[in-house]
Order: C-alpha cells, then sequence, then structure tokens
C-alpha cells in the first residue's frame, strides 16, 4: 500500500508535467502531489531539509497555472498581521486603510512555519479553513482558488514551535521532496541555478480554469457505496487500534476521498478505484495519526497494517 507510483493520463496533467519538468529535475513525484492537492482545493505541508528545492517547487508551479504567489518567511517574531494585514490611519482621509497581507494571494508559500510563534500560526487557521480573513473585526474574502504550501525543516528543533494537532490537520497532504536521482541531480549541477528561469515559465492556466476544474472532479468523479464502506471501515479501524492514540478525522476522510478522485481524475477515469485510495493514503493519513509510542516507521508499519486487514470488496 505505502508509496504507491503515480501515473497520469489526463492532457492537461500531463502538458503541466512537460511544462514544468525542464525547470524540477527529478521532482515530477512531489509535482503530481501539489497539482493533485490543488486541483482537490486542499493545503500541503512540505517537510524537508533546506536546498531541495522546495521554494522553487512553489514558484513553478504558481507560475505555470496562472495564480498570484506570495511568500511569508517566519520567524519568531513574525505577527499576525504580518500574515494577514492591517489598518492603518491615513490622516488625509481621517479613517484606516486596508493593508492586503501575503495571505491575500492565490498561492501562499509559508517557510519554516514551525518557526512562528502559535499565535501566528493561528493566524493561517481561519484563512485556510474558512478562505477568510478576520482583520479588527471585519471579515474580507480571500482570492480563489487559495492554496497553501507550509515548509518545515524535520531535523531542526531549535527556535522551534511544533504545530499543534488542529493545525496538521488542515494540511491535505504532507510530503518530501527527498534527494534527487543522481541523473537528475547531475542535471541540476550542469545547469546551474535555475531561478532566472522561473520567471520564463509561461501560464497554462488561469485561476477561473482552476476553479472549473475543482468543480469538475467534484461533479463528475463517481463514487460507489462499496468505495465508501471501505473508506469508513479504513477509518474506524485507525479509531479502534490499540496502538493509535488519536485516529484520523472525518476532515482526514474528507481529504482522502477527495484526492482519490483527483487522481482517477487525472488518470482519466470517472470514478475511484481501491488503488486511488491506497495510492494516497500515506501523504494524507500518516501526519494524521497520534500513537501511544513508537517511531515514524511504527506509524507506517500500524498505517500498512490496518490496509492489508481491510479486505476490499466491489
Amino acid at each position: 500500500m505505502m508509496d504507491t507510483p503515480f501515473s497520469v493520463a489526463n492532457p492537461c496533467v500531463k502538458e503541466a508535467l512537460a511544462h514544468l519538468s525542464p525547470s524540477l529535475h527529478g521532482k515530477d513525484s512531489a509535482l503530481i502531489k501539489v497539482l493533485a492537492c490543488i486541483f482537490s482545493n486542499g493545503h500541503m505541508l512540505l517537510e524537508d531539509l533546506p536546498g531541495l528545492g522546495k521554494t522553487t517547487l512553489a514558484i513553478a508551479v504558481a507560475r505555470a497555472l496562472g495564480l498570484d504567489f506570495g511568500r511569508i518567511q517566519c520567524t519568531n517574531d513574525l505577527l499576525p498581521t504580518d500574515v494577514t494585514g492591517l489598518n492603518i490611519f491615513k490622516t488625509e482621509k481621517g479613517e484606516f486603510e486596508f493593508h492586503p497581507g501575503p495571505i491575500f494571494n492565490n498561492l501562499v508559500l509559508v517557510d519554516e512555519i514551525n518557526r512562528a510563534t502559535p499565535k501566528t500560526q493561528s493566524a493561517l487557521l481561519e484563512a485556510m479553513g474558512e478562505e477568510q480573513a478576520t482583520i479588527d473585526g471585519r471579515t474580507y474574502r480571500l482570492p480563489r482558488p487559495f492554496f497553501v504550501i507550509a515548509t518545515q525543516n524535520p531535523v531542526e528543533h531549535s527556535g522551534t514551535f511544533p504545530l499543534p494537532e488542529s493545525q496538521m490537520d488542515r494540511f491535505m497532504m504532507k510530503i518530501s521532496i527527498g534527494y534527487p536521482p543522481r541523473d537528475a541531480e547531475r542535471e541540476i549541477l550542469r545547469a546551474g541555478s535555475q531561478k532566472a528561469e522561473l520567471e520564463n515559465i509561461s501560464a497554462l492556466f488561469s485561476p477561473k480554469e482552476i476553479l472549473r476544474i475543482q468543480a469538475g472532479i467534484e461533479r463528475d468523479i463517481q463514487v460507489s457505496e462499496k468505495i465508501l464502506d471501505y473508506m469508513l471501515t479504513l477509518t474506524e479501524k485507525t479509531r479502534s487500534s490499540l496502538g493509535i492514540a488519536a485516529g484520523i478525522s472525518t476532515r482526514g476522510a474528507m481529504s482522502l476521498l477527495q484526492l482519490a478522485k483527483t487522481l482517477a481524475w487525472m488518470q482519466n477515469r470517472d470514478y475511484v478505484i481501491p488503488e486511488d485510495v491506497k495510492a494516497m493514503a500515506p501523504d494524507v493519513l500518516l501526519h494524521r495519526l497520534q500513537m501511544r509510542q513508537g517511531s515514524e516507521a511504527a506509524k507506517r508499519e500500524t498505517l500498512d497494517a490496518i490496509f492489508a486487514e481491510v479486505p476490499v470488496i466491489l
């Protein structure tokens, strides 16, 4: 079940991959997952070491999808208003004027999110959950589509504030890019920095087209009752397993279902099969499971065992 390879057959997704691959050597798997998350109207957490292309990936995807891009560099002195924006008094007008923060973009990169204080992290909760921001009692709608890619370093803990469960559950997926294959890294070293090339990536989509694709997936991809029963049984098993302190939430189950539908669409099917669920499960479920004890490896083994235990009856 774990780490099932992804394949795509949908023409517009294949075009996007061909368009972006020259700037993102060896990152096709991560790229497919980011596109799946965007088309599923979710948010993504990238947990990886520095220097592996997280920022490059975010900028390239934003340009190819025709999305406005914003970046938040998190530090321990970052304020909530640095994220959402604030009202500034204009003496010439005699009134306050709202200056939107970087959250008011289609795709927002929140770099090193675990370096922000819990108060600042919480400023993202409303935006990620409700697609809106409330400043000084007034609520502002965020642009649509709205997508957050947050990053964090898995091995550096000094000066960080671990994300609470409520914040982790807001992320539809949590992935790692990993080191590139040798051949891909050779091409990266030969080509040198590609930052200037990112400016030349043309838009294949527009925000309206992204919204149309999201709505089409929601409307057209069929999910049978047997697939729903399969997913409900898997979810219930995570909640009753002795080794798991807290199982998968309803939001987590909905995220898995939505991503399974998007993967079916990417493969030019109008119906979900169990393989879609299995392929997306690791990146959707692992960061939501809370174990009583044990390592990340034990968490993966527990999830593997649950999938092996639940029969597929179609």
